[in-house]
């Protein structure tokens, strides 16, 4: 299965915009979704929850704006904003509604790459849990330490790594590779001396872990949810 980066609802009542902006994002590894109106985005976002809206203003029926406006309350998503170029009002207009960036037609594909990859980093960031709990452990990548029964415990800065990236990926298996690329290190039994020294932080018994698994043939994945 493709580990897609985001999934993308498109908005446009043009036929061959949503064909473009759909066939560029996913060959560079976006799941997208279109719609043709308001009314058709409605009904996509009732169902699905997406990492990012590219959302046109202009469209018959409900404009771009009006859909952000009747669904702020449930949207708690970024939204582009497709605009007609010189439309200065519009655009204004859009981020007053609600909206993170615009970008006005025609456009290059390219630009409106690097515009959605800028507002998923920030979200990205803003998003990452620092600290979590689970069974009869806390975790604080802010201030570097576990708790378990009451027992502190220190995280030096590559177990912090790879806990964020275990933390934020609940479920995930990460082999010793992509862990070795996380925390800058190839040789895979330090990678296991690493693990192996979390799960005396984390687990009530290290030998029979409960959250820091092992996947036999794959890596490891971390099990919080």
């Amino acid at each position: 299965m493709n580990k897609f980066i985001a999934h993308i609802l498109v908005v446009d009542d043009d036929d061959g915009i949503r064909s473009l902006v759909k066939k560029y994002l996913n060959e560079n590894n976006y799941l997208v979704t279109t719609a043709k109106s308001a009314e058709d985005a409605k009904e996509k976002i009732n169902f699905i929850k997406f990492d990012l809206i590219v959302l046109d203003i202009m469209m018959p029926g409900k404009s771009g704006l009006e859909f952000t406006q009747e669904n702020k309350s449930i949207l708690n998503t970024p939204i582009i904003f497709l605009t007609a170029k010189g439309e200065a009002s519009e655009r204004v207009l859009g981020l007053e509604t609600g909206g993170d960036d615009y970008l006005p037609k025609p456009f290059e594909p390219k630009e409106l790459i690097l515009r959605i990859k800028n507002i998923l980093d920030k979200t990205s960031i803003k998003n990452t849990k620092r600290i979590i709990e689970f069974g009869n452990v806390k975790i604080d990548l802010n201030k570097l330490f576990i708790i378990k029964n009451n027992k502190e415990f220190k995280i030096n800065n590559t177990e912090k790594m790879i806990l964020e990236k275990m933390i934020n990926s609940p479920g995930q298996t990460f082999s010793r590779d992509e862990i070795g690329k996380i925390i800058k290190l190839e040789k895979e039994r330090s990678i296991d001396v690493i693990i192996t020294r979390l799960r005396k932080k984390i687990e009530k018994d290290p030998k029979n872990p409960k959250y820091l698994q092992t996947i036999r043939g794959e890596g490891y994945v971390l099990w919080i949810e």
